[in-house]
């Protein structure tokens, strides 16, 4: 599985945390939420944190869902 990308937050100065996706807003965070998250990004990776957090990330079922006939593009 590749590993996550394109994620950045924002810290506002009124506390509130923006999680934003190839720049396109993914997520707001505010209060103690945005402090876990704060924590969280500082602590590990933070690309995956923000995926995780936004529930933007892999989850490995894309191969077979690929397979489906719902999404096999003919109609």
């Amino acid at each position: 599985m590749p590993a996550p990308s394109g994620f950045e937050y924002q810290q506002r100065p009124d506390g509130t945390v923006l999680i934003l996706h190839r720049r396109k807003q993914a997520g707001t965070l505010r209060g103690q939420r945005a402090d876990e998250f704060l924590a969280e990004v500082e602590s590990g990776d933070a690309q995956l944190v923000m995926a995780r957090w936004t529930g933007n990330y892999k989850r490995g079922n894309e191969r077979s869902a690929k397979r489906h006939p719902r999404n096999s593009g003919s109609r």
